[in-house]
């Protein structure tokens, strides 16, 4: 493992410098360059084989030129092979100060020059940095392998994303994000720091952070990044927010969290239990080839008769809070497919439940005369929609070949539903939607893997998104909080803005788009891009 170097400062506060009363001459704002060693040199010429950078130089001085060019080309040899910094000894060649050719030789290169007032055994100062070198390397190893098992007896108890991802932030210091290659977040632990803060703008930042291997350090955006997920089945980016560069240990915290989370996952797929999985592949079957006779006798044989009954398909999937940690989405569908399965057997309601990628699809069989919508609702109030998941149910069908579009169907309703947390702000939505409750995001959705609307919305809002990217903006939020509105004096109440300001900024709008906000044809075009912009579709991984 790598060390994690001293900085040239940190050398000379040590108490083997110190004794010698140190002075920086010149390159001062360098004094934060890390060393690697401490080499004593007396020679003038041919230094670069010597060197293999961040060496801080000590020398007395004897054997360097007098001639302030050969000076210069002394420095600019030290600086050209990568050293730390230069330190001399007064008292041998210099007795008073250092000569102010050597100061400005240093200055320009930008290389820290420290006379020594005082004699020190330089094999002294040597030793100490050594030890301190070696230290630091045993303290990295020692870290290195507390987290090893700090995160191995996470695996092995089978611990989830959220307790993975708190671990990692309690380690590091720092919040850790979890993000889908969409750059849609999955999974966050905030450490305390506030939440909306941290996830502001999120996806707008994280394109903005590419990295040339699995795992980097981002200094402008301050993100230690690493891929999650085995090459050649990754699926996402695990980021800590830590604004200085990170150490060692925090690399291989990053990894180890990272490799949790990516077997986590593996395990999730196959840890559903035996009637779950039985129930995943004839769901899967019924939607995708629809149902034959020997499909219908082993949906049967699973409890769930499925002639002379009453079909309803319903998807459900978990509303995402934005809190102190948040659910992923592979760990929160393992347990409410759960939930909706106790809820449905407590009612003596036979179904089929299982999970897929994004939602859980659940097929109810009841009596012709028993209402779905009334078991609907009550097993939405115990899984806790609207506000904590999204209930959404396909038309009920009254014979088995219509089963997979039922299920089809609510899977629709479920993608298309933009969910509101309930916070005390808008009025909650109902308990369990309906193919009647999504209008025209739900058309958007069938729509999303055409190109022509990704065409569309790129056409519409292409110059608006760019605009903000580039300039750190927010102008699609002024025209989205019109468009929603409607209103223009609602709008600017949305924003907390004056109306004046309102109108400039849909006035830069407007000349950024090329349109005309008070032409309602615009109006309409600009509003269906936007909710095709904002279609909350699951990734997949």
């Amino acid at each position: 493992m790598a060390v994690t170097y001293p900085s040239v400062a940190e050398v000379l506060a040590m108490p083997e410098l110190r004794q010698g009363d140190p002075l920086v001459v010149a390159g001062r704002d360098a004094l934060d360059r890390p060393v690697r060693w401490v080499h004593s040199m007396e020679l003038a010429a041919d230094l670069a084989p010597l060197l293999r950078g961040g060496e801080l130089v000590l020398t007395t001085g004897i054997a360097l030129p007098a001639a302030a060019l050969d000076l210069d080309g002394y420095v600019r040899e030290l600086s050209d092979g990568g050293a730390a910094g230069l330190v001399v000894e007064l008292g041998r060649r210099w007795t008073r100060e250092l000569p102010a050719a050597l100061a400005d030789a240093c200055e320009r290169a930008g290389l820290p020059l420290v006379a020594l007032r005082r004699e020190v055994p330089f094999v002294a100062v040597t030793q100490a940095v050594g030890e301190r070198l070696v230290n630091a390397q045993v303290v990295e190893l020692r870290a290195a392998g507390q987290i090893h098992d700090v995160f191995t007896a996470l695996s092995v108890a089978e611990a989830g994303p959220a307790d993975i991802l708190a671990e990692a932030a309690r380690i590091a210091g720092h919040p850790v994000v979890l993000e889908s290659f969409r750059h849609r977040v999955l999974g966050y632990d905030t450490g305390g720091a506030p939440a909306d803060e941290l996830l502001r703008d999120w996806e707008q930042r994280s394109r903005r952070v590419r990295l040339d291997s699995r795992t980097g350090y981002d200094r402008r955006a301050g993100w230690l990044v690493t891929v999650v997920g085995s090459r050649g089945d990754d699926w996402g980016r695990l980021v800590v927010l830590t604004p200085q560069p990170p150490p060692d240990r925090h690399v291989v915290l990053v990894e180890r969290a990272a490799a949790a989370l990516a077997l986590h996952r593996l395990h999730a797929r196959h840890r559903d239990g035996v009637e779950r999985q039985a129930h995943h592949a004839l769901l899967t079957a019924l939607r995708d080839r629809g149902a034959d006779e020997e499909l219908l006798g082993r949906c049967a044989r699973a409890g769930v008769p499925l002639t002379d009954r009453s079909l309803t398909g319903v998807a459900a999937r978990p509303v995402v809070r934005r809190g102190r940690r948040a659910f992923v989405a592979a760990d929160a569908l393992t347990g409410l497919a759960a939930a909706l399965a106790a809820a449905l057997r407590d009612r003596d309601v036979p179904a089929l439940v299982g999970t897929d990628p994004d939602d859980v699809l659940a097929l109810l069989s009841l009596p012709p005369d028993v209402d779905a919508a009334a078991v609907l609702t009550a097993v939405a109030a115990e899984l806790g929609a609207p506000g904590d998941v999204v209930l959404a149910a396909g038309e009920t069908v009254h014979g088995p070949r219509d089963a997979g579009r039922s299920l089809a169907e609510a899977h629709h309703v479920a993608a298309s539903v933009r969910p509101e947390p309930a916070d005390g702000g808008a009025a909650p939505g109902p308990a369990v939607h309906r193919l009647a409750d999504v209008h025209l995001r739900g058309l958007l959705h069938l729509l999303w893997d055409d190109d022509r609307l990704a065409r569309f919305v790129t056409r519409e809002l292409g110059p608006l998104l760019r605009h903000d990217a580039e300039h750190g903006t927010r102008l699609l939020d002024v025209l989205a909080a019109l468009l929603d509105s409607g209103d223009k004096t609602a709008a600017a109440a949305a924003l907390h803005v004056s109306r004046p300001v309102l109108y400039d900024r849909l006035a830069r709008v407007e000349r950024i788009l090329g349109v005309d906000l008070a032409d309602p044809e615009t109006r309409t075009s600009l509003h269906t891009a936007l909710l095709a912009h904002r279609l909350p579709v699951t990734d997949r991984g």
